[in-house]
């Protein structure tokens, strides 16, 4: 499904963030990319969706050649990813359903589907009573799962979750990580960006562990073991 082919982004002609990088993940795999800050995790999911290009090498999801696809040509190709990020990105002046609903609106869905699937992403990840709510009177915990429940809305191919850890306390990390486990459990490819070492180590999945933009392992039920 997705392959990186001998991929090198260099920033400023001298910073290498990735270099000649070489991985396949196939279709239903839960793979966890791990490193320390600067190692280059952050790099691949912006390649990945198209939001940078890389210096040298191919990218390739099924049959997009991810490095090639011109900017009109992005919208389409990531109606196949949702990303989770750290941060949240939530529409700040939009309900919890508003801002679920908007994902739907960009990708040019009927109203029919967008009052009927809304609700059911929203019960999924345990949100269904705070579809009114705006971002301003949720936890961080509800907010990562609004997130992940607007990454889902268009049943995705690949779930890219980008640090969504980060800003969580230690009982809605494990709930998101168990929401993860899900998504995958139901069909979708998941592909976790983290520094979180516990729940790396807890997962026995496929760990890719990248050091200075190169991969130091890659084990199909690895651990995260930085030397």
């Amino acid at each position: 499904m997705i392959i990186f082919q001998n991929v090198t982004k260099n920033y400023n002609h001298s910073m290498v963030a990735l270099d000649k990088v070489s991985f396949k993940i196939q279709p239903g795999e839960f793979v966890s990319i791990v490193g320390r800050s600067g190692a280059g995790k952050s790099t691949v999911v912006k390649l990945l969706i198209g939001e940078e290009k890389p210096s040298k090498g191919q990218i390739f999801f099924n049959s997009y050649e991810i490095n090639k696809l011109k900017f009109r040509e992005l919208p389409e190709f990531r109606r196949h990813i949702g990303v989770i990020f750290q941060d949240f990105r939530l529409l700040t002046r939009k309900s919890v359903f508003e801002n679920i609903a908007f994902a739907l609106e960009v990708a040019g869905r009927p109203q029919k589907e967008i009052i009927e699937f809304v609700p059911q992403v929203l019960d999924m990840v345990g949100l269904k009573d705070k579809m009114a709510n705006y971002p301003a009177e949720l936890s961080g915990g509800e907010k990562q799962r609004v997130a992940m429940a607007r990454a889902m809305i268009n049943r995705p191919d690949v779930l890219i979750a980008d640090e969504p850890t980060g800003n969580l306390d230690p009982f809605n990390t494990w709930e998101v990580i168990k929401l993860l486990m899900k998504i995958n459990e139901l069909g979708s490819t998941v592909i976790l960006a983290t520094h979180d070492k516990e729940i790396v180590n807890s997962l026995g999945q496929r760990v890719i562990t990248l050091e200075r933009g190169k991969i130091f392992k890659d084990e199909p039920h690895g651990r995260f073991i930085i030397e």
